[in-house]
C-alpha cells in the first residue's frame, strides 16, 4: 500500500532529517511506500535546502517517495496542506507536524483505525509536553468545538490526522479551517473517529502559534457552525435572529408606550419622558438590527438560489442499480 504523508514546514531544518529517519523506520517495519510531502510555507532558515538534500539523497530503491513544494511567502498552514493534498498520490492521505512531536510510529494505529470503517481519524494528544498556557485554553476550544458542532473529539487541534483522498473532493480548505477539517467532513456524513497519540517535547525551533490563534479559532468556529449547518438555508440562523430582535424592540416599545400613556391619565403619575429612557433608544436599536438581519437572510437566500454551489449539497457513499436483461428477439 502507498500512503501520503503531507507536512507543512516552517522553519524546521534542524527537525527533518531526524523525521525523515522516524518515518523510514515506519515503512520499513509496515512493508508500506510512503509518498512524503515536504511543503515550506516561506521558510527563513534552511529549511528548503534540507529538503532538497535528503531528497537527492533518498535511494531510488527506497521505500520512501520524497518531494517537496516550496511557497514563494508564507500562506499558512491550511495552503501548505492543500498543495500537498493536490499532489498526493495514494488514496489513504496522513498530515503530521514537522516539530518531531508527532510520532511516526503512530501510523499504523492510525491506519488500523481507519479499517474499522472510518473516514478520518484525529490524533488526540492526552499527555501533552506544551506549556500550561497552551494547554488549558486548548482544552477549552476543544470543548467548545465538540458542544457546538456535535463532532466529539478531545483534540481537534491536533495535526496528526488520516483521511481517505475522497474527504478533500468535497471539503475545501481555506483561511484557517484545516482544524475544523473533521467537523466539515462529518457535516458531509463521513465517519469520524479519534485515537489516543503520543506526543513529545518541543526540541528544536519554536512554536508557530501565539494566543492570537484562540480568538482567529473562535472566529473560524463561528464561520464553521454556519457553514456545517445554516450553508443551504441562512434565513433560518438570520431569520431567528432577525425575530427574536424585532420581538424585543416591539416588546419594549409597547411597554414603554404603555408607561406615557398611564403616566398621563391617572392623577398623581409623573410623565415620563421616552427620549430620557435608555432603553428607548435600545429598543429602536433592536428594531432596525431585526430588518436588517431578515434582509440579509434574503439576500443570502437570493444568492444560493441563483448560483450553483461547487459541490453538491449531499455526498453519495455508494451506487446500486437492478438492470433487466435486453429482450431476446
Amino acid at each position: 500500500m502507498k500512503l501520503s504523508i503531507i507536512i507543512p514546514v516552517l522553519n524546521e531544518q534542524e527537525s527533518l532529517p531526524e523525521l525523515l529517519s522516524r518515518i523510514r523506520a515506519v515503512a520499513k517495519q509496515s512493508n508500506h511506500t510512503f509518498q512524503v510531502i515536504f511543503v515550506d510555507d516561506g521558510s527563513k532558515d534552511q529549511s528548503w535546502e534540507s529538503i532538497n538534500r535528503l531528497a537527492n539523497e533518498e535511494p531510488p530503491a527506497s521505500e520512501l517517495e520524497i518531494e517537496g513544494i516550496r511557497f514563494r511567502r508564507n500562506f499558512g498552514k491550511a495552503a501548505a496542506l492543500s498543495a500537498g493534498i493536490e499532489a498526493a498520490q495514494s488514496d489513504l492521505v496522513i498530515t503530521m507536524d514537522a516539530d518531531l512531536q508527532d510520532d511516526p510510529k503512530e501510523i499504523p494505529r492510525l491506519l488500523e483505525k481507519l479499517d474499522e470503517g472510518f473516514d478520518v481519524v484525529s490524533g488526540w494528544k492526552k499527555r501533552r509536553f506544551d506549556p500550561w498556557h497552551k494547554v488549558w485554553p486548548s482544552r477549552f476550544f476543544n470543548w467548545m468545538v465538540s458542544r457546538s458542532t456535535g463532532v466529539r473529539l478531545h483534540d481537534h487541534n491536533c495535526g496528526f490526522k488520516i483521511y481517505r483522498r475522497e474527504v478533500f473532493d468535497e471539503v475545501r480548505l481555506y483561511g484557517e479551517m484545516h482544524r475544523f477539517i473533521p467537523v466539515l467532513a462529518a457535516s458531509r456524513g463521513w465517519r469520524v473517529s479519534e485515537i489516543p497519540v503520543e506526543h513529545h517535547p518541543r526540541i528544536h525551533g519554536s512554536s508557530k502559534y501565539g494566543f492570537s490563534r484562540f480568538f482567529k479559532g473562535f472566529l473560524d468556529l463561528l464561520t464553521v457552525y454556519f457553514l456545517t449547518g445554516y450553508r443551504q438555508r441562512p434565513q433560518h440562523m438570520l431569520g431567528t435572529l432577525g425575530l427574536l430582535s424585532l420581538f424585543f424592540g416591539t416588546l419594549t416599545l409597547v411597554t414603554l408606550t404603555g408607561e406615557w400613556i398611564v403616566s398621563r391619565l391617572l392623577p398623581g403619575w409623573e410623565p415620563i419622558h421616552l427620549h430620557e429612557r435608555a432603553l428607548f433608544y435600545y429598543a429602536i436599536l433592536a428594531l432596525l438590527l431585526g430588518v436588517q438581519l431578515i434582509s440579509s437572510g434574503f439576500l443570502a437566500e437570493l444568492i444560493i438560489a441563483s448560483h450553483r454551489p461547487s459541490s453538491p449539497v449531499y455526498s453519495i457513499a455508494g451506487r446500486t442499480t437492478s438492470r433487466r436483461n435486453a429482450p431476446s428477439e
